[in-house]
């Protein structure tokens, strides 16, 4: 009984071990904040324009008249670049990472707007390289930002789809799920994902 129970207590050690190596081997993903497409307001394409004089007189008054109706649907894909550092090298054995889920919310200057997760599973490989994550949003800003005028909504809009637009002015908060052989693992706390540095 004794043989029994050391062979049972040994095989239990050696699969925390494993556990905590795979833990530690995947919570080491990083997450930046990348750049945005295919920004539209109520389904016109801004990422070819830089100012309100860039509309065309048709566009200009589309969107005055959802403005005044109270709307300002707006829709774009939000790059998450994902960075997967296990290549076998610095002593960390190189795993491949499946994210499983990974569920987030979007702030717009600093104030909290829409929700949501990835739609499947996105595999990164440990190779050291960057993979994108998609995100698709779509969301009304006048719901967000009703104290902000019409002009202010459409800077807002150019700001982070147009010509020059970037996602400086977003802040990501996630919680990846990684799957492991193991079981899936949660990271401890959300994750502030920017687009100045790789977090994780």
């Amino acid at each position: 009984m004794k043989k029994i129970f050391l062979i049972i207590f040994l095989i239990l050690g050696l699969v925390s071990c494993s556990v905590y190596e795979s833990f530690v081997n995947l919570s080491r993903l990083e997450f930046k904040l990348g750049n945005i497409n295919g920004f539209q307001i109520n389904g016109i394409n801004i990422s070819n324009k830089s100012k309100i004089s860039d509309f065309s007189l048709q566009d200009a008054l589309s969107l005055t008249s959802i403005f005044t109706n109270g709307n300002f649907p707006v829709s774009f894909t939000l790059n998450v670049e994902a960075k997967n550092p296990n290549d076998g090298t610095g002593g960390y054995k190189k795993t491949d990472a499946t994210l499983k889920s990974f569920p987030w919310r979007l702030l717009i200057d600093n104030k909290e707007t829409i929700s949501g997760n990835i739609d499947s599973p996105v595999t990164i490989p440990g190779t050291g390289g960057v993979t994108n994550i998609p995100i698709t949003i779509q969301m009304d800003l006048v719901k967000y930002f009703n104290d902000q005028g019409y002009e202010s909504l459409i800077n807002l809009a150019l700001t982070l789809g147009g010509k020059e637009g970037s996602s400086s002015r977003l802040t990501l908060y996630a919680n990846p799920v990684v799957s492991s052989p193991f079981g899936d693992i949660s990271y401890p706390g959300e994750l502030k994902i920017v687009d100045t540095k790789f977090t994780r």
